[in-house]
């Protein structure tokens, strides 16, 4: 395994269409490598057990993780009854010891809290670098 890109996204929830398919191409250039994604993506209809979805742009955000072989790691709510904050991969075994609880400031969501395990062999040479996709891309909103 070589690099590994650590993603971080917030998806307003009454972002449009168009912008979410901007986010949608994004991910399939960071694919090409092993991912980590987590963020807000404000699905609140999402059913993660089922896999289903009453909108139309939250159906459209569970066939972009189906088409792109990602899995979603958290398995409790993390806001209200709501799973809002998922933990995304393509690589089995590359997320773990997945926990939610607590809450920082005054946020209405769960903290989360996962290691990305590394093999030994990784280890030695790992390194991480953060990009701020959104300003490299240009303001998808503006």
């Amino acid at each position: 395994m070589g690099d590994i890109v650590v993603g971080v996204y917030y998806r307003p929830p009454d972002q449009d269409e168009e912008v979410d398919e901007a986010f949608y191409r994004q991910l399939e250039v960071a694919l090409r490598q092993a991912l980590v994604l987590m963020g807000d993506f404000n699905h609140p209809d999402i059913c993660w057990k089922g896999n289903t979805a009453r909108h139309a742009q939250s159906r459209r955000f569970l066939q972009s993780i189906d088409d792109n072989f990602l899995t979603q790691v958290v398995e409790e709510p993390t806001r209200r009854d709501m799973l809002l904050d998922p933990v995304l991969t393509n690589k089995e075994g590359l997320v773990g010891d997945v926990k939610v609880g607590g809450n920082l400031g005054c946020s209405d969501h769960e903290m989360l809290e996962f290691r990305i395990l590394l093999s030994s062999k990784l280890k030695m040479g790992a390194s991480l670098r953060v990009r701020n996709q959104a300003k490299e891309a240009g303001d998808l909103h503006g």
